[in-house]
């Protein structure tokens, strides 16, 4: 599919994906239309249908964009080296961190992913399992070095992702805690939760 270049096209894509995003996380994907996220960037139906022309489409660019900077943040925050427990803050940090400033398109990748073709889910699992597959390294190092006492460590690979995404359903920026406290709060616990030292 061809879509328009330049700076206008590149902003009115911007700008469509930016609506569709606050749309679907306020109706619901299944409630938004095409021509209601026209409506919303100021553009005809037909224009926007140049960019997306199935509104499948437009939901799976959202959610694999998320998916991609995602990996590509932890790429370039990921530490070089260091025990699996330093791994294991830094890991924190950035999920705590990450999913905080984006609670919407966290939102929109966790519930809206049913409504996605099932070639389409097929891509944002593998991409899902590539995430979790890092935690997962970083436990099982962890127990090789003696750190982590982890009776399976793919059920807590899910257990910690469940509790630290769960974040953006309550975590509100300026209430009780910082994002620093947070990020401490959440790593105690999970540490703690992980110690060999019975």
């Amino acid at each position: 599919m061809v879509r328009p270049v330049g700076s206008d096209g590149v902003r009115t894509e911007a700008a469509i994906r930016d609506a569709a995003i606050h749309l679907i996380a306020a109706k619901g994907f299944e409630a938004v239309t095409l021509r209601g996220i026209a409506k919303q960037v100021g553009i005809q139906a037909s224009s926007l249908y140049r960019y997306y022309p199935s509104k499948s489409e437009l939901l799976m660019t959202i959610i694999t964009a998320h998916m991609e900077d995602l990996l590509e943040r932890w790429a370039e925050a990921e530490p070089a080296g260091g025990s699996a427990l330093e791994r294991l803050d830094a890991f924190i940090e950035f999920h705590v961190s990450y999913h905080s400033s984006k609670p919407t398109e966290v939102f929109i990748a966790n519930m809206e992913m049913r409504a996605l073709a099932a070639e389409d889910r097929k891509t944002v699992v593998a991409m899902r399992k590539r995430y979790e597959a890092i935690l997962l390294q970083i436990l099982l190092d962890g127990v090789e070095e003696g750190v982590f006492s982890v009776p399976d460590a793919r059920v807590a690979t899910f257990a910690i992702l469940a509790m630290l995404t769960g974040l953006t359903v309550w975590y509100q920026e300026g209430g009780r805690l910082s994002k620093d406290e947070l990020v401490a709060c959440y790593s105690k616990l999970v540490t703690t939760g992980l110690s060999s030292v019975a």
